[in-house]
């Protein structure tokens, strides 16, 4: 088995969780810049926090043959305090570096004006530097924020297909769908998507432009739901096939975009699943 977790927080995580996703088939990982849990009251912690997920967060990850890159943004809940709005000015130097794939996590939390303001700024910087952008949808009133991100990300320019929306559900997939972009889920123990619930939605949409994700914060939450959702999908009769498409091949060629995914020495130029031989995805 093969997997690219296209957007899971693995500052959240300890080493042991990376020695369970190398044993389980994880072989890459996109690391969104996000919230911490605990309020940030200056531009230089987010420095911290950058270079920590471009630098020591790569590291880590190699040590179990797992390659990582980062989304690098200022997360839409500290959009609205003033003490971080500097940290825009901050992004250029960060959305330069190899390991940077997109922008991101971008988007809404309460959906008020100083996040709208925030949401344009970032999509016109992943305009002006040729990278995808990874949208966080809110998870209170979603349909709606859903739609007011659409517009937003309409309204920007930017071609939908570089885009991904992310935290969708059965609520909010058509309308996404119907706008172009790539849809993202996280699946989540007790919120957000089931495995089953993921299968679904596969049954009903297809595999194509799909993300399936585990995010794996700080919360109640597992680094190992993208494969359990590649079990419950074999479980279904999908086919292996399918199972690569959108737990590999998709993540690998929404993230391509970028110009800068390595996947180099990700272990294995072939992979094997559920007995099907399977050529590994690159760059």
């Amino acid at each position: 088995m093969r997997i690219f977790d296209p957007h899971i927080h693995m500052t959240s995580r300890t080493t042991d969780d990376y020695q369970r996703m190398a044993e389980a088939g994880v072989r890459a990982v996109v690391e969104p810049a996000f919230w911490l849990g605990q309020p940030r009251t200056n531009p230089g912690s987010f420095t911290d926090y950058f270079d920590s997920i471009i630098g020591w967060e790569p590291f880590r990850a190699s040590q179990f043959g797992i390659r990582h890159h980062a989304t690098i943004a200022l997360n839409p809940k500290e959009a609205n305090d003033p003490r971080c709005r500097p940290v825009l000015d901050l992004l250029p130097r960060y959305l330069a570096k190899d390991g940077v794939v997109a922008v991101g996590e971008i988007g809404y939390d309460s959906m008020t004006p100083a996040e709208d303001e925030v949401f344009s700024a970032q999509l016109a910087l992943a305009l002006d530097h040729d990278l995808p952008a990874l949208v966080h949808t809110p998870h209170r009133d979603k349909a709606r924020g859903t739609q007011r991100s659409l517009d937003v990300i309409k309204e920007s320019g930017i071609d939908p297909g570089r885009v991904a929306l992310d935290h969708l559900n059965e609520v909010t997939v058509d309308a996404a769908r119907d706008a172009g972009v790539w849809v993202g889920f996280s699946i989540y123990p007790d919120t957000k998507m089931s495995p089953d619930r993921m299968v679904e939605i596969l049954r009903k949409y297809g595999t194509e432009r799909v993300l399936v994700n585990s995010a794996a914060d700080w919360g109640k939450s597992d680094p190992l739901l993208t494969v359990r959702t590649a079990e419950a999908m074999l479980a279904a009769g999908f086919a292996a096939e399918d199972v690569d498409r959108v737990l590999w091949r998709n993540p690998v060629d929404f993230y391509s975009q970028s110009g800068r995914l390595d996947l180099s020495d990700v272990d294995g130029a072939e992979a094997t699943f559920a007995g099907n031989s399977i050529l590994r995805g690159g760059s």
